[in-house]
């Protein structure tokens, strides 16, 4: 099929190319110029492993280009996807400023009949937006029709490859059938493609991502309950997560989550609700808990130095939202340091992809760290972010040697705590028992 995809953000750059790689003929359309020409250069503006691979391979067999200009990437599609960011609002609720302006201007460039593509995540409604805008230009038939993405960054293209459903909003036959085709080579093992109305389909977004980040939250919230009765979050997790109707999956306990989408599509599911004279208690209390939450290991930081971190060097391990991207969006890391550095430490940071983001944010107010081991030199402490593989089997030995202190505050639960007993380290982390070296 020949396909558009209008906006080339973080979902539109990874379903252009996925669907370049299934044999389409991908045109991705955006106004930033600058962005355009760098990927018609072949340099991605986002980590996301796996995906440059499929990029570079597309690009050279002449299935996957860029432009700037809206008519000549929709020219002689078959099926037009909106990936356009939907930015929060001051009152939570999503901007479809965006969308609702390309909407606009696609009717009057319609010559047969398309599927236009809902693929941001959009409140319970947007269809129906997007398709007035577009009848109120043109005469030539189309659908609209809702198809939320479900992608975890840093496996984003495994996730696309072989998604375990596709949801896919529309009651409209036609539509139906070029969906499934299109759809098609990615459920080859059996996985479905769910047919349901446009409404439901932008709920469902919506429903699993809070859903997942209330199952986080609640387990954050049994993590804290476990330090005040003296129990151990991990043997509450196992007790139950093989319950089948639990699940063992996002109920590891930490700082909280982040990223472009719990934060933003639970504030807009709790703003819609307030909308349609609905009080979602449960969001409130999510949102408010991990608010909490992100910071929740600098008070025992300030304890455990006497209530003053002026002046102490803190090596922070990891600044990404989570590990496999370069996203800082809604990052827990963002909070921590900016409440480091309002007590007056010094950061010393380290993250495999993320430094060059957090540098745009706050400049030369932290150090940027060739490593995780030059992080730690002179530390009175560490204390650790982000989840990021290289961090969970470190040299304990070389960590001692380099810091002053060997003091770990962990908010993501990376190691035992008898490891960190029997290496000498004192060691914080969420819903254990603190280790002290005695």
């Amino acid at each position: 099929m020949n396909i558009a995809v209008v906006g080339t953000g973080y979902v539109g750059l990874v379903t252009g190319t996925c669907l370049a790689e299934t044999g389409n003929h991908v045109r991705c359309v955006d106004i930033d110029e600058k962005k355009v020409e760098s990927l018609q250069n072949g340099n991605i503006p986002i980590y996301e492993p796996g995906l440059e691979i499929l990029f570079e391979r597309n690009v050279r067999q002449g299935r996957l280009s860029f432009t700037t200009n809206l008519k000549e990437g929709v020219d002689g599609a078959e099926v037009i996807f909106l990936a356009l960011p939907t930015p929060p609002e001051e009152n939570g609720s999503a901007d479809l400023k965006y969308i609702l302006r390309v909407a606009d201007k696609l009717g009057p460039l319609l010559k047969h009949f398309t599927v236009i593509v809902d693929k941001s995540t959009v409140p319970v409604g947007t269809c129906e937006k997007v398709r007035d805008r577009i009848a109120a230009a043109t005469d030539v038939e189309f659908d609209v029709v809702s198809n939320p993405e479900f992608l975890r960054e840093g496996v984003a293209v495994e996730d696309f490859m072989k998604p375990d459903r596709v949801v896919i909003g529309t009651t409209s036959e036609r539509a139906q059938k070029t969906m499934r085709e299109l759809f098609a080579p990615l459920v080859r093992q059996g996985n479905p493609i769910l047919f349901m109305d446009e409404r439901s389909a932008e709920l469902t977004k919506y429903a699993a991502n809070a859903f997942l980040a209330t199952k986080i939250t609640f387990m954050n919230e049994i993590a804290n309950l476990c330090e005040k009765f003296g129990a151990n979050v991990d043997a509450v997790r196992k007790g139950i997560g093989t319950d089948d109707r639990i699940g063992k999956r996002f109920l590891f306990a930490g700082i909280g989550y982040g990223g472009s989408c719990f934060p933003k599509d639970v504030r807009a599911l709790a703003n819609s609700s307030d909308e349609a004279d609905y009080d979602f208690k449960i969001l409130n209390a999510v949102m408010q808990v991990n608010s909490q939450q992100k910071t929740k290991l600098i008070p025992l930081m300030k304890d455990y130095f006497n209530g003053s971190l002026e002046g102490k060097v803190i090596a922070l391990w990891g600044l990404a939202f989570k590990p496999y991207t370069d996203d800082i969006r809604e990052a827990p890391s963002l909070d921590n340091i900016r409440m480091l550095l309002n007590a007056g430490a010094i950061i010393r940071a380290y993250d495999p992809e993320a430094m060059a983001h957090v540098r745009h944010i706050f400049g030369d107010k932290i150090i940027y760290c060739k490593d995780e081991y030059e992080a730690l030199e002179n530390a009175d402490a560490l204390l650790i972010v982000t989840e990021w593989p290289v961090f969970r089997s470190p040299e304990f030995d070389k960590m001692g040697s380099l810091m002053k202190n060997n003091v770990v505050f962990d908010g993501r639960n990376l190691y035992e705590t008898e490891t960190m007993k029997n290496h000498g380290f004192t060691y914080f982390s969420i819903g254990r028992a603190y280790i002290h070296d005695e």
